[in-house]
């Protein structure tokens, strides 16, 4: 099988911070703000992205947050949920190999939280060694009760084509629509 990315990563185009990706990479790490919401953040996203969710894993999501990554786009806390539940299904285990809460330098928005994790995946739970090692960067927008309504996973830290790349992005937007639409049909809601 060969795997043709729909991605032409772009190190000139601003990712979802509004940097470039070699702006976003050279970021310095900044301590968690333990008075606020952001540990309740950090935890869930440690849940998520380990493959173990819990229930109030997602209680850090706005009713109709929105959730974009490579492979897919979806709307609302359930969609959302359906996607997070369905991958401990395609890989039992995973391990957050680091964890980078940047510094937002001058000109990004304070409700934006900035996160650079690397992410190994296991096919085997048993596996010695990772199947893949993936570095993304995590743009969450945090509205004024302090719920994520943006939640924007780039891997390598480079900005995903939209409909706003011209056709080629528009089709891109429409596959990963449909890509998450099997997904919220057989993980239940629940």
């Amino acid at each position: 099988m060969i795997f043709v990315s729909t991605t032409a990563p772009n190190e000139n185009k601003p990712n979802a911070s509004g940097l470039t990706p070699d702006q976003t990479r050279s970021l310095p790490e900044r301590a968690i703000h333990t008075d606020g919401p952001e540990p309740r953040i950090i935890r869930s996203l440690r849940e998520l992205y380990s493959c173990t969710p819990q229930d109030n894993s997602y209680e850090i999501y706005a009713r109709e947050a929105v959730f974009r990554d490579p492979i897919g786009i979806t709307r609302g806390i359930y969609s959302i949920r359906a996607q997070f539940d369905a991958l401990p299904k395609l890989f039992p285990r995973s391990e957050i190999q680091k964890l980078r809460v940047l510094k937002n330098p001058p000109g990004i928005p304070a409700n934006l939280l900035l996160i650079d994790q690397d992410v190994a995946y296991f096919r085997d739970a048993q596996a010695a060694s990772p199947f893949k090692v993936v570095n993304s960067l995590l743009t969450l927008r945090l509205d004024d009760t302090h719920q994520v309504t943006s939640h924007i996973e780039e891997w390598d830290h480079n900005c995903e084509t939209t409909v706003d790349d011209g056709f080629l992005g528009m089709l891109n937007e429409h596959r990963k629509r449909m890509a998450v639409a099997p997904t919220n049909v057989f993980v239940s809601k629940v």
